[in-house]
């Protein structure tokens, strides 16, 4: 191969890896889950796990967080793929529909338990180190391995499992809405008995089967290890389910959104609020651009702000600083974004016209991609050190030209 060619080779694959390279920096993060997912927030970071694209199929091996800080501060969605780190020894198998909560001594584990799935090989429990950034299958003593109706505890410290009582306990349920009070009391609402329960994927009516009440909710005392009940009133909603719940920043305000639900005779897609020092049910005034309805969405709360992200591929933000006054925050399109599918259609329910335009698409992806970014400065710089050794051989390959002289002179 003469030098020339030798040249223009090099050239060729430097060109090569910096287009491999710039390549792997434009193609967004673009995750395919769009409801039943799981989303646990631990130090400004809210990890998402599971669920079901818009084909109602589950989602394979995603794993990802959104950077909630950023969100706040900058009204922007950072997404950051954690599905290609070295996670995949215990990776949970495709599955919908399960918990999560954080734990551990330090806080620093993410605790993924139940939901269903299509794999036989799915354990009860997970956990996922964020230090060592993997994940594993506890051993806890004093499991019960069986997925089934009835008050499972798990100390995520110590790790032991414990049953609860069911003494007084409302009546077994699915898709309610729960959340942990401050009082360390568990809240219980709506939700439905039934697996047979359609609903209108338009108007997110219930067509087949119902929904239960929330003229009645349900605490759990977790340390007395008791029930109660508590008679609500005020603008009590609609009987629904798959509704997200979130606890105000003052720990005496529980916030509902969405859901699928029992036909009122109006479209009933309003958030409430259920004041837990008189369990007195409200509707807050709301400021902003309202979101289309949405079901199976999760929802979590940061400072004084409550974010939700749901299957129409929109992160939603309210500002919830103001207990009778909330509004809706826009929040500003990133200059990369990657779409993921829309509203999923139910199961067993035909198909509908379009619902009215949702906000624009807010996941983005921070392009440096470290490992790539390190790989390409060392292929760079191996190239050139080769590209300065082949001149400086060449140099010393050619035959000196010494001017002509006249024979006369010599």
């Amino acid at each position: 191969m003469s030098y020339s060619s030798l040249v223009c080779f090099m050239l060729w694959i430097l060109l090569q890896v910096l287009a491999v390279e710039v390549n792997c920096q434009m193609n967004p993060f673009n995750p395919s889950v769009s409801y039943g997912h799981t989303a646990t927030l631990i130090d400004n970071k809210l990890y998402i796990i599971g669920g079901k694209d818009a084909n109602d199929q589950p989602v394979g091996k995603e794993f990802f967080y959104l950077d909630v800080s950023a969100l706040i501060n900058t009204q922007k969605a950072i997404l950051q793929d954690l599905t290609n780190i070295n996670t995949f020894i215990s990776f949970p198998p495709p599955h919908w529909g399960a918990a999560s909560v954080k734990g551990g001594a330090k806080n620093d584990e993410l605790f993924l338990y139940g939901g269903s799935t299509d794999e036989i090989t799915m354990e009860l429990l997970y956990t996922f180190d964020l230090q060592n950034k993997m994940w594993s299958v506890p051993n806890i003593s004093k499991v019960n391995a069986i997925r089934k109706f009835n008050l499972t505890g798990i100390n995520t410290i110590n790790k032991i499992w414990r049953s609860g009582s069911i003494l007084n306990a409302p009546t077994p349920r699915i898709l309610y809405g729960a959340h942990y009070l401050l009082n360390k009391n568990i809240i219980f609402m709506g939700g439905v008995d039934s697996t047979l329960t359609l609903y209108d994927t338009k108007t997110l009516n219930i067509i087949q089967g119902d929904a239960l009440s929330l003229n009645e909710v349900y605490l759990y005392d977790t340390i007395g290890d008791n029930w109660s009940t508590k008679t609500t009133s005020g603008k009590i909603p609609s009987n629904r389910a798959a509704f997200s719940t979130v606890l105000g920043w003052d720990g005496q305000r529980i916030i509902i959104f969405g859901g699928m639900f029992n036909n009122p005779g109006y479209l009933d897609t309003t958030l409430y609020v259920l004041d837990l020092t008189n369990f007195n049910w409200y509707v807050p005034k709301i400021f902003g651009k309202i979101p289309k309805p949405r079901i199976w969405h999760q929802a979590n709360l940061q400072g004084k702000k409550s974010y939700d992200n749901s299957v129409d591929s929109s992160i939603l933000l309210l500002d919830i600083s103001n207990n009778d006054e909330y509004v809706w925050a826009t929040i500003t399109e990133p200059n990369n974004t990657a779409q993921i599918p829309s509203l999923p259609p139910s199961p067993s329910s035909p198909s509908s016209s379009s619902s009215p335009s949702s906000p624009p698409s807010l996941y983005s992806h921070n392009s440096l991609n470290n490992t790539s970014i390190i790989v390409g400065i060392i292929i760079v710089f191996l190239l050139s050190c080769i590209g300065v050794f082949l001149y400086k051989w060449k140099n010393k390959q050619k035959i000196p030209q010494f001017p002509h002289v006249d024979p006369a002179y010599w």
